[in-house]
């Protein structure tokens, strides 16, 4: 006799997207808790996922394919959520030079920007400049500064 599943439970619990959340609000609470910093250690399967991003994106491919700018976007954005610093990013990742004038950018980074989200300083990775990024909406009027701020006094 066949078992059936009921309608309202999904057939994979451990990729759900409740579950992920569970493990991950686990994990963080156990590291603040347990005396470390949520962001002092990597488990095993991160550390190792945030290598191979760096690989990829060091090597500009992704096994035998070449990495697509989106490609690039993504992996650069997932470094950017596990702690990686933008710096550490732009060693094995040299942002690039984009071919395509600005005019035509706006529109496509305005429905990308829509869609996925990404942060503003992702896009630099593929040659978006702050001037498209603005005129986009992704950049509010004032663009971020860059690097330490100032001592006083």
């Amino acid at each position: 006799m066949a078992k059936t599943k009921s309608a309202g439970k999904a057939p994979n619990r451990r990729g759900s997207i409740e579950a992920i959340e569970k493990r991950r609000a686990g994990r963080l609470f156990n590291d603040v808790l347990g005396g470390r910093r949520a962001s002092a250690k990597l488990d095993g399967r991160t550390e190792k996922r945030r290598l191979r991003l760096l690989k990829e994106l060091e090597l500009g491919t992704r096994g035998k394919r070449d990495l697509k700018p989106l490609d690039v976007l993504q992996h650069v954005q997932e470094l950017l959520e596990l702690g990686e610093p933008v710096s550490a990013i732009r060693k094995v990742a040299k942002p690039r030079k984009s071919p395509v004038p600005e005019d035509q950018l706006v529109d496509v980074v305005s429905r990308l920007h829509k869609a996925y989200a990404f942060r503003p300083e992702v896009y630099r990775f593929v040659g978006v400049a702050d001037d498209v990024l603005k005129q986009a909406g992704v950049l509010g009027e004032a663009s971020p500064k860059r690097g330490r701020p100032r001592r006083r006094g």
